[in-house]
């Protein structure tokens, strides 16, 4: 499997989603924002997360104008695999590729702590191999994942199954943990291509480090 990570000035996490995807097995290849061009034989474009372009204007906004995000356009609309990791997430919304939209945190803070999610819908490659109402032990690290999307939006994400996982307690009681919209923490598009989450799943594949949970969500784009 080929994985094309992106790389955009601020970014802070693509090294850690290289390490993560080849150490399930992948070959993976950083591409730099100026690039205008993914390989031809990408079977997954991740955007990771970090800060891009210091997230001044608003988180992603300016990252969503760089050269290579027309060739993700166009990766996209060919239904090319995309995953959006945090800053990921929030410039594939500000990029149209997934609805709704990114406010600070309701605590006005950043947050940084592994965090439970519940896993919500699995009929999908990413979230294949876990169960649904599994709870997983991922890192969570943003100001502003703060999820919105108006009342006929997420109707339309709970007919379609887009809601992905939620924030939860470990016993899987959703809760609130930054004031997002139903307490979600990740969605994707209608097709199911396009995915993103504010959690770090790539910060999850060692014991040692606090857990590995992220190894089984990331494994299953490779089946």
């Amino acid at each position: 499997m080929k994985v094309s990570v992106l790389q955009f000035p601020g970014t802070n996490c693509e090294y850690d989603t290289k390490y993560a995807f080849e150490k399930i097995g992948a070959t993976v290849e950083i591409l730099w924002h100026k690039d205008k061009n993914i390989p031809a034989d990408t079977d997954l474009l991740v955007i990771p997360g970090g800060f891009s372009y210091g997230d001044y204007l608003r988180s992603g906004a300016i990252a969503r104008f760089a050269n290579i995000m027309d060739a993700v356009q166009e990766y996209a609309a060919k239904g090319g695999k995309i995953l959006g990791i945090c800053n990921g997430f929030q410039i594939l919304l500000e990029a149209g590729l997934l609805p709704g939209a990114m406010k600070r945190n309701d605590s006005l803070h950043f947050i940084s702590k592994f965090h439970n999610l519940k896993i919500i819908n699995n009929d999908n490659d990413f979230l294949s191999l876990m169960k649904k109402d599994e709870v997983v032990n991922i890192p969570v690290a943003h100001h502003d994942g703060n999820y919105f999307i108006n009342e006929d939006g997420l109707k339309e994400l709970e007919a379609n199954n887009q809601i992905l996982v939620k924030y939860c307690d470990e016993n899987g009681n959703t809760g609130n943990l930054n004031g997002s919209v139903s307490n979600i923490a990740g969605i994707c598009n209608k097709e199911k291509t396009v995915f993103g989450l504010m959690p770090h799943p790539e910060r999850a594949m060692e014991d040692l480090l606090g857990g590995s949970d992220g190894v089984k969500m990331l494994k299953g784009f490779l089946q």
